[in-house]
């Protein structure tokens, strides 16, 4: 489950996806059990609506559409 945040986090406008998508790597059966690095495991199809949430805060930053409507993400 995605952590909702009260205030901005630092570190910029995806920080929090960032962050939440790197916990569910760290706590994924992938990792604890089968003792794999997080970025197999996320070529392996683990985590993929954060990872998903991620890429499109980050493409947001990039459209120009985004000054009006605001960032994707949280």
């Amino acid at each position: 489950m995605p952590r909702y945040y009260e205030d901005k986090p630092e570190g910029g406008a995806c920080a929090g996806v960032k962050e939440d998508l790197g916990a569910c790597l760290l706590r994924s059966d992938c990792v604890l059990q089968e003792g794999k690095s997080p970025r197999q495991c996320l070529k392996e199809g683990y985590c993929r609506a954060l990872q998903y949430s991620f890429f499109e805060c980050k493409r947001s930053m990039l459209d120009a559409r985004a000054r009006f409507r605001g960032r994707k993400g949280y």
